[in-house]
C-alpha cells in the first residue's frame, strides 16, 4: 500500500484539538492536514472569517492559537508513529479590513505599540522580521477600487480590484519579498505545503514568486480558483493551468458532480472526467464535494450537494484514481445562520463511511481505474484488479452486468461500506445495488 495522502480540512479547529485528535487522525486513515491560515490576526475575535484577514507576516497568531502550538503540532505530525503531512492556509491576495486611520498600513501604529507593551508575547510568535517597524504601507496596494458585481467576469478586475473592503496587495518588489520570506520561513518551520487563498485574485507574478523559488521547491502548492460555470472557467481556470504548474481545487471536477447527481444529472459525465474536460488533470487536482466557502457564503449555498448525494460523491472522490482527495471537517460554524446544518460536517473526519471509503481509497491508491458498467444513474469501475466501486445515485433498486476480465478471480470480495461478501467467479458478474447507495469492494 503506497502513503495515505487524504488530507483532513479541519476547518476553524484549534491546533491544540488538533495536536490532541492526532491519534483519531492517523487512525481515520489521513496522510495530511490543512490547517486554517496561522498568520497574525485578531486573537480577539472567533468568526470563521477571521483568519482570513491578516495584520502581519510575521506573527503567527489567532483565536486558534500561536507559534508554540504550531511547532508541536508539526512536530507530532512528521513523528515516525503518526508521519502526517501538514498543510498551511495562506492568504496572500489582501491584508485585513480594519476600522482605524492609517488602514492602508500593517500592522499599523495602535498594533505596533501593542508589540511593544507586550514584547514577550510578539517574540515568542514572531515568525521573521523586526517587529519595531510596519511591514506595509499604502504604497504596497492596488488603488483601483471595490470589484462591483458586474465585474466579476472581468480577469483585469478581479485580480487588481479589492475583494470586498479587503485591502488589495500589489506585486511590487517590496511585497514580493515579504511573501517569499513568510512562505520560506513557514516552510522553515516544517509545513510540508500550502494552500493559496483566493489565488484567482493575483497575478501569475505573485504566484511565480514563490512557486519557481529554489527555497521552496519542496513544498506542495495548491489555489483556490474558484468557479461556478464554464464561462467562470474559461476566463479564470483555464488560463491558471497554461500559466502556472501548481496545483488547484478541482471545481470544474466538482461542477461535473453536482450536474451529475442533480435531477436529470448523467453519472456517465463522471467516467472519463480528464479525457471529457470534466476534471482537473489527475497530478494537479484537489478533488472535493464540500469546501468552507459552500457553507457560509449566501452566494454558494445553492451549490451544496444534497446529504445523500454528497455521501455519494465522497465514494466517488475516495474511489476513482488521479487527485488528492480533502474532507471538510468543521465545528458547527454555519449552524448560527443555517439551522439545518447541525451536525452535517461536524466530526465528519471519523464518521464510521468516511474511516471505510477512506480505507479502500489508500488500499487501492496507484492502482488503474477501469471502467465495468455506466449508465445515467449507475457507475460501476474497478481499481486494479481487487477493488471496485458502484454507485447508484437513482431511486430504484439496480441489477447490472458487466465483464470481469480485469479483476481478479475467483476470489471473495467483501463490501467495506456495508460488510456484505461475494464470490467472483466467471467471466461475466452480475451486481446488485440498493436505490441512492454506494459499495467499494475489496478483494479479501
Amino acid at each position: 500500500m503506497v502513503r495515505p495522502d487524504v488530507v483532513l480540512h479541519a476547518f476553524n479547529w484549534k491546533y491544540q484539538e488538533i495536536i490532541d485528535r492526532l491519534g483519531e487522525i492517523k487512525e481515520a486513515g489521513y496522510g495530511a492536514i490543512l490547517i486554517p491560515p496561522p498568520l497574525y490576526s485578531d486573537p480577539h475575535s472567533d468568526h470563521w472569517w477571521q483568519c482570513y484577514q491578516p495584520k502581519d507576516y510575521r506573527v503567527l497568531l489567532s483565536h486558534l492559537g500561536g507559534k508554540k502550538e504550531l511547532e508541536e503540532l508539526i512536530k507530532q505530525c512528521h513523528s515516525s508513529e503518526l508521519n502526517i503531512k501538514i498543510y498551511a492556509d495562506v492568504v496572500i491576495n489582501h491584508m485585513a479590513n480594519e476600522n482605524r486611520g492609517d488602514r492602508l498600513n500593517f500592522p499599523g501604529e495602535a498594533e505596533l505599540a501593542n508589540y511593544g507593551h507586550n514584547r514577550d508575547l510578539f517574540e515568542a510568535n514572531k515568525l521573521y522580521g523586526d517587529l519595531n517597524e510596519g511591514l506595509f504601507s499604502p504604497y504596497d496596494f492596488n488603488s483601483k477600487g471595490h470589484i462591483q458585481e458586474h465585474e466579476w467576469h472581468d480577469r483585469e478586475r478581479v485580480v487588481y480590484g479589492d475583494l470586498g473592503d479587503l485591502p488589495d496587495l500589489m506585486d511590487s518588489p517590496w511585497v514580493l519579498l515579504q511573501q517569499r520570506t513568510m512562505l520560506t520561513a513557514l516552510a522553515e518551520m516544517g509545513f510540508d505545503g500550502f494552500r493559496i487563498d483566493a489565488i484567482k485574485h493575483i497575478t501569475s507574478r505573485m504566484i511565480d514568486n514563490f512557486a519557481d523559488n529554489d527555497s521552496l521547491a519542496g513544498s506542495y502548492f495548491f489555489g483556490e480558483v474558484l468557479t461556478t460555470n464554464d464561462h467562470e472557467e474559461k476566463i479564470f481556470l483555464d488560463p491558471f493551468l497554461q500559466e502556472t504548474w501548481i496545483s488547484a481545487y478541482d471545481f470544474r471536477l466538482f461542477q461535473t458532480i453536482r450536474k451529475a447527481f442533480n435531477m436529470g444529472g448523467s453519472l456517465r459525465t463522471l467516467a472519463r472526467p480528464e479525457n471529457e474536460n470534466n476534471g482537473l488533470p489527475w497530478d494537479r487536482a484537489v478533488t472535493f464535494v464540500v469546501n468552507h466557502d459552500l457553507p457560509h457564503n449566501d452566494d454558494f449555498r445553492e451549490f451544496l450537494l444534497d446529504r445523500t448525494d454528497e455521501n455519494l460523491a465522497y465514494a466517488y472522490i475516495l474511489g476513482k484514481d488521479g487527485g488528492l482527495p480533502l474532507v471538510y471537517s468543521d465545528h458547527n460554524e454555519s449552524v448560527h445562520k443555517y439551522h439545518q446544518d447541525h451536525d452535517r460536517w461536524y466530526d465528519a473526519f471519523k464518521r464510521d463511511d468516511m474511516k471505510r471509503m477512506i480505507r479502500f481509497h489508500n488500499e487501492v491508491e496507484g492502482k488503474p481505474m477501469t471502467m465495468l458498467y455506466e449508465s445515467d444513474l449507475v457507475l460501476v469501475f474497478g481499481r486494479g484488479d481487487c477493488g471496485i466501486v458502484a454507485i447508484n445515485k437513482g431511486g430504484d433498486h439496480a441489477s447490472v452486468e458487466f465483464s470481469t476480465h480485469c479483476l481478479q478471480k475467483p476470489s471473495v470480495y467483501k463490501d467495506l461500506m456495508n460488510d456484505n461478501q461475494m464470490t467472483l467467479s466467471g467471466d461475466r458478474f452480475t451486481l446488485s445495488i440498493n436505490p441512492r447507495t454506494a459499495q467499494m469492494w475489496l478483494a479479501q
